[in-house]
């Protein structure tokens, strides 16, 4: 059993020999070729990270500054509306009552118009219910004239009685 073990050992002890070594040679092969280039990558991702997070506090400082910007130009352009609102309601006001002054100097142009108008017709109704009173009077009076001087007699008398008046004056 010894010899065995001896064997064993010795057969053990050189592939531990030549495993170390191949180990070794493989820990220097990808010290020289491996290691750099995969620290040299973590790092450089590591350093695109901060750059993205860097990036990304950056965006979104811009993001609180745009939205603060972004709620004053509202504020600014709800004042601007309301102002605008305004005018145009006083405009319209304005206009409004411009238009009420402007009818009401219209309406009392046709009333004064209108009044002038019924005055005129009422003048020319008034001549005109005269010319007719008179020509019914001169029309009356003729024929009670002409009733009252059938006998000669009257006529005569009335003719004298004018006469009289008319020497007197």
């Amino acid at each position: 059993m010894g010899e065995l073990f001896e064997g064993l050992l010795n057969y053990h002890l050189g592939f531990v020999v030549w495993s170390a070594v191949a180990f070794l040679l493989l820990l220097l092969v990808l010290k020289k070729y491996a290691w750099k280039p995969i620290l040299n990558m973590i790092d450089e991702r590591e350093s695109s990270i901060e750059r993205a997070l860097a990036s990304a506090e950056t965006a979104k400082n811009e993001m609180a500054r745009l939205t603060s910007e972004n709620e004053s130009l509202i504020k600014q352009a709800r004042a601007e509306r309301d102002l605008i609102l305004k005018e145009a309601n006083d405009i319209k006001n304005q206009i409004i009552a411009e238009a009420r002054t402007s009818a009401q100097s219209e309406g009392a142009k046709m009333i004064e118009k209108a009044r002038h108008e019924i005055e005129s017709q009422k003048v020319a109704a008034l001549n005109d219910v005269k010319s007719q009173v008179s020509a019914l009077s001169v029309e009356i009076a003729e024929k009670v004239l002409r009733k009252q001087f059938e006998d000669q007699n009257k006529q005569d008398a009335l003719v004298a009685d004018l006469l009289k008046d008319v020497k007197l004056s």
